[in-house]
């Protein structure tokens, strides 16, 4: 059985601070928000920017600072294309599993490539005195979870529980998130183009997410 929500609780969100986002609120176009975590990767991050490009879709990436460093010609691949970029920690950190002062230090470190104030927690674990001494370093990070969990990094999945779990969740406001990296590269590199027709099909936009302050 998964240890992770598919579609997160409602009443999870309850024990996070208020301006952590989760979805976007609706507006009068109909638009969803399609993210990457881990990358950037030297050949996964370019199938999934063409597959952007096919469907006219802008995604948010969320990095890991080492990898940027490791790929630095990557990340401005996605940047080029018009995407959006958000840190990650520098070497994805599990923040339940390490001390306050650590965890600063790699969002900090990241922060050296990766540029903005968009912030997502890696297995999304954080706890909340980190949350507040990193807003109390700089007000303008935003933190963004997510609304919906495709299941690409679960190696029990096949590619058609993946598509399924976003599909079967998904409607305006959805915060999606995938994975461009190696692990999960199997189930993503199918799921990921069934999404992206689906949302053409239903006309939705696919946009970057609303940015903190720059």
């Amino acid at each position: 059985m998964a240890s992770y929500w598919v579609k997160t609780p409602r009443w999870l969100k309850c024990f996070f601070p208020a301006d952590v986002m989760w979805d976007v609120p609706l507006s009068d176009e109909e638009a969803v928000y399609i993210t990457f975590d881990d990358g950037p990767h030297p050949t996964v991050t370019p199938f999934v920017l063409a597959q952007l490009r096919l469907y006219n879709a802008d995604a948010t990436f969320f990095c890991v600072g080492n990898n940027v460093a490791r790929y630095p010609a990557v990340y401005n691949e996605i940047l080029n294309a018009g995407h959006t970029t958000g840190n990650h920690t520098f070497n994805h950190s599990n923040g339940w599993r390490t001390a306050n002062g650590a965890y600063l230090r790699s969002i900090r470190q990241a922060s050296n490539y990766v540029g903005g104030y968009l912030f997502r927690p890696p297995y999304g674990r954080m706890k909340l005195s980190q949350y507040r001494k990193l807003k109390k370093t700089d007000k303008r990070w935003k933190v963004w979870m997510w609304d919906i969990l495709s299941g690409d990094f679960d190696k029990d999945l096949s590619p058609q529980q993946c598509i399924n779990n976003v599909l079967e969740h998904i409607k305006p406001g959805s915060v999606i998130v995938f994975h461009d990296s190696e692990k999960a590269w199997d189930r993503m590199h199918i799921a990921l183009p069934a999404v992206l027709a689906y949302c053409a099909d239903k006309h939705w936009k696919m946009k970057v997410l609303p940015q903190g302050d720059k």
